[in-house]
């Protein structure tokens, strides 16, 4: 248990979009104190000048963590950095905070929580739908609709510019499927508190921009042990149709339940990070049909117009690790479930790659 009075130290690690985030939180919230920022360019440069100054600026991640002795780390940088970065923290005795995904590899992922257990560490993964209200309200209709659940997602991204740039250093170790993906996969299995058992992938190389062997756009498709299917899709892009943007969608015996982002989901906003997570109204739909084979209950909205924007969202999952710290919280099962995720979005890679069904253990 740590002291109750103290503020948490954290390095941040990587001050980009996410790191950025986080680093915010940390600035403005209760119980934390940030002792430096780790960047290899300028982007650390611009954030300590956006949170007024005055914090250590590294460019070296372990020469960091020598000096400031932080309590944690925060690792938002490219996922192959990841394993080494977050397994070298711990070793440390620093708790960790990880972008997700955990690792750039099962196996990786796999070391990064041994390594937590090893010498237990609170090692929490940001998958920030978990912390939003309407997200978790999207989880718990679609579990009234019945089983088996049709599942349809997608987040596809028209990039240009810094976004692009980020995007294909991103895909030098990752495609679309696996970095967002997961966030998907993990929404599913709650939603049908099922295994997935198979999953089958198709995907395409629509720019020279990218390594060889690689693919921008990818379509996975799981089959759950209790019947249920879902589908994802993403692309990242210069190229990528904003009308291909925003589906989040699940039907089942009973009914459907739909995200409806008018704002959102409408044109121009795909490169927007907060319409990533918004939602704004859930339409459900009840398949009840009367003695005339007309629909008996009409649709429900459900107003999500008062919901978190992404800044509050990193700051609860903030106030979450701050928590499962100082409360001692366990938290084996969300790691194993994130480890569960990217074991679906790699076997989906490797289904892209072979051309083959890919069976889940």
């Amino acid at each position: 248990m740590e002291p109750e009075n103290v503020n948490l130290r954290v390095l941040v690690v990587g001050c980009g979009n996410m790191g950025a985030s986080h680093a915010m939180a940390y600035h403005t919230l209760e119980g934390f104190e940030i002792c430096g920022l780790v960047s290899t360019g300028s982007s650390k440069d611009k954030l300590n000048e956006k949170l007024g100054g005055g914090y250590p600026l590294f460019t070296d991640y372990a020469a960091a963590l020598a000096e400031t002795k932080p309590d944690a780390v925060c690792i938002s940088t490219y996922p192959d950095t990841h394993e080494s970065f977050a397994i070298l923290a711990m070793e440390q005795g620093c708790h960790v905070f990880i972008e997700k995904p955990l690792a750039d590899s099962l196996e990786g992922a796999k070391r990064v929580a041994a390594a937590a257990e090893k010498y237990n560490r609170k090692l929490l993964v940001g998958y920030i739908l978990r912390y939003h209200p309407s997200w978790q309200k999207f989880i718990e209709v679609a579990q009234d609709m019945g089983k088996p659940l049709v599942m349809r997602m997608n987040l596809n991204q028209q990039s240009k510019g810094a976004k692009w740039t980020v995007h294909r250093n991103l895909m030098k170790s990752l495609s679309p499927i696996v970095d967002c993906g997961v966030h998907y996969i993990d929404v599913m299995c709650q939603m049908t508190k099922s295994k997935p058992v198979e999953v089958s992938a198709i995907g395409a190389r629509l720019t020279e921009e990218i390594p060889a062997g690689n693919y921008n756009y990818g379509h996975l498709q799981i089959r759950f042990e209790d019947g249920s299917v879902g589908w994802y899709e993403a692309g990242w892009g210069p190229m990528v149709s904003e009308t291909a943007f925003f589906v989040k969608d699940v039907f089942g015996p009973k009914g459907a339940v739909s995200i409806v982002a008018k704002q959102a989901g409408s044109a121009g906003n795909s490169d927007v990070i907060d319409a990533h997570t918004k939602t704004e109204s859930l339409k459900v739909h009840y398949a009840d049909l009367d003695d005339k084979e007309e629909f008996a209950r009409p649709d429900d909205w459900i107003d999500l117009s008062d919901e978190p924007d992404h800044q509050e969202l990193c700051n609860r999952e903030q106030r979450h690790f701050l928590k499962a710290i100082k409360e001692d919280l366990d938290l084996s099962q969300p790691t194993a479930d994130a480890i569960s995720s990217l074991m679906v979005a790699f076997a989906s890679d490797e289904s892209v790659k072979s051309g083959q069904v890919v069976k889940l253990d």
